[in-house]
């Protein structure tokens, strides 16, 4: 999940922690936090993932939802639907991977007509909450560690505690 400034000092505040709880936790100063959660700086990848770490039990109904993608039978992952960042992946999922990709930006993974489908979800109204699912046709990848075939998958856009929107992943065939 990508940290913006106003999402960081949400979670922040919401869990009862000051900035220099934060910064010491994460090994920065107390002003490197201020200034992520102002926007003026961006936490770096290690940064953003010792973010993910500190919040992950910062919504029960978040962690409920990580906790039901994780035990789920069917191949489904959720990423965040700004950033794509892998949020959770069910066993059958994550057994398809070569590598653990918790916290790993997946859209570098997307085949041709997942990036057609991502590319046409503003004229869709997908940010605009006109349209919570979303079936798309996938073909292949050719990538060896996050293989994608030809078959369909269904989107549906979840919203998170913390404002964003997570994308739950279901392949369907």
């Amino acid at each position: 999940m990508l940290y913006t400034g106003q999402a960081l000092k949400r979670l922040r505040l919401l869990n009862g922690m000051k900035q220099s709880h934060v910064a010491e936790l994460l090994q920065v100063t107390q002003a490197t936090v201020s200034r992520w959660e102002a926007g003026v700086l961006t936490p770096s990848d290690n940064q953003q993932r010792a973010l993910e770490r500190l919040f992950a039990g910062s919504s029960t109904a978040d962690a409920a939802l990580k906790r039901l993608v994780e035990t789920s039978t069917a191949r489904v992952h959720l990423i965040c639907d700004h950033s794509h960042r892998l949020l959770a992946a069910s066993l059958p999922r994550r057994a398809e991977w070569r590598q653990d990709m918790l916290g790993a930006l997946m859209f570098r993974y997307a085949s041709a007509e997942i990036q057609k489908a991502e590319s046409d979800l503003a004229d869709l109204g997908w940010y605009e909450s006109r349209l919570a699912s979303l079936v798309v046709d996938t073909g292949p990848n050719g990538s060896g560690d996050v293989p994608i075939v030809a078959g369909r998958v269904l989107w549906e856009k979840i919203p998170l505690t913390d404002g964003a929107s997570g994308r739950l992943v279901t392949t369907l065939m």
